[in-house]
């Protein structure tokens, strides 16, 4: 197995243009930019990914084909300082679910939707039999 060069998140926030762009996914570090104008979803695509710090959440996002997968292996060029393999990434979206109380159900729950309902039947039945035989 190769062995990689370090790069840390602050030199890797460097490379975030088209003539010099790098990519952090899963803790390694890629050198895209001459795959750049390739990109079957365009340049943008990419240069956004890397002005964002760690691509990985938005590479896993798309679901990539194993072919895109292992096209990657020829563009890696390091690995990230300090990257613990298996540990999930911060983003808000996650955090947010995880902090979400389980929704509880109870007895009043229930009873609204019922309450409404027979209030919709009784007014049917009142203007469907009462009302007619008044006219």
């Amino acid at each position: 197995m190769q062995a990689f060069q370090t790069y840390s998140p602050s030199e890797i926030s460097l490379h975030t243009t088209k003539k010099d762009c790098w990519l952090s996914i899963h803790g390694k570090v890629y050198d895209v930019t001459t795959f750049l104008e390739d990109h079957p979803g365009g340049e943008d695509v990419i240069l956004h990914a890397s002005a964002s710090g760690d691509a990985t959440q938005a590479f896993d996002d798309v679901g990539h084909s194993s072919t895109a997968t292992s096209m990657m292996e020829s563009y890696v060029i390091g690995t990230v300082e300090g990257y613990v393999s298996g540990i999930k990434p911060t983003s808000r979206h996650w955090l947010s679910k995880q902090e979400q109380p389980p929704p509880s159900y109870s007895f009043t729950d229930y009873l609204l939707p019922l309450l409404v309902l027979g209030i919709a039947f009784a007014a049917w039945y009142y203007l469907t039999f009462y009302s007619k035989a008044k006219a």
